[in-house]
């Protein structure tokens, strides 16, 4: 069932989480979950489309994740690699014209990969129907830090006095200032340092029972109308 077309939100944020339990149910090797993973995230950009949310923010990577076995991590890079070239010769991304970005700590990964993302934001920067957000080597405490080391910066090379600081001051040093509207997590029941600065007030709907390469149009439209139901109060 489609959402309401009153309450869909703009902005989603998804942590794309199970993979490699997926590998494990099906007593694959733990790759094969990522290629899985990889497939489903091609076809949430088609679903997004097709119900008209303009903003994705997706937990692809974190810092933590560096400490993966190396077969493991060395395959993912690959595959990240792969991933970000084919999106960037990917017709309909340019056809629907989706920008696309990546927040995180990307110093740390590889050359080759890191030249691909660069690549892939270049070439979309100047696109606006659609945002689509890659966290990689990202945390939401690292993120904070990060912040407040740039804003620390400025105080010492006098370009902002401390008195100056305050959220909208912090909000431009973060990695990304967009909110959520909505968090979605597969198989857990926790945000894991997702976006603690952005989603503050978003809405958070856990599916501790369907991991990433179960996802279907299905649950991400029921996810949507269970957004649709809910009051936003901010607080207030």
């Amino acid at each position: 069932m489609k959402p309401s077309e009153n309450n869909i939100p703009r902005h989603v944020g998804i942590i794309l989480d199970g993979n490699r339990r997926f590998s494990k149910r099906l007593m694959l090797k733990p790759h094969k979950g990522h290629e899985w993973g990889y497939e489903k995230v091609k076809k949430l950009l088609e679903w997004s489309k097709e119900l008209e949310i303009k903003e994705l923010t997706l937990y692809a990577f974190s810092i933590e994740n560096f400490d993966r076995p190396k077969p493991e991590f060395n395959y993912l890079m690959k595959l990240f690699k792969k991933a970000f070239d084919e999106t960037g010769k990917d017709e309909e991304i340019h056809k629907n014209k989706v920008k696309i970005n990546f927040i995180g700590r990307i110093e740390m990964f590889p050359e080759d990969v890191k030249n691909s993302m660069k690549e892939l934001m270049e070439s979309t920067k100047n696109y606006s129907n659609y945002v689509v957000n890659f966290a990689m080597a990202y945390g939401g405490r690292a993120e904070i830090i990060d912040a407040t080391k740039k804003i620390s910066q400025q105080i010492k090379d006098n370009e902002l006095d401390i008195e100056e600081i305050n959220e909208e001051v912090f909000n431009k040093n973060i990695y990304m200032q967009s909110e959520p509207d909505l968090v979605i997590r597969t198989s857990e029941s926790r945000l894991s340092g997702f976006l603690l600065w952005q989603a503050s007030y978003a809405e958070i709907i856990f599916l501790p029972n369907l991991l990433w390469p179960e996802f279907e149009k299905e649950h991400f439209e029921q996810c949507l109308n269970e957004y649709s139901k809910r009051q936003r109060r901010f607080g207030k």
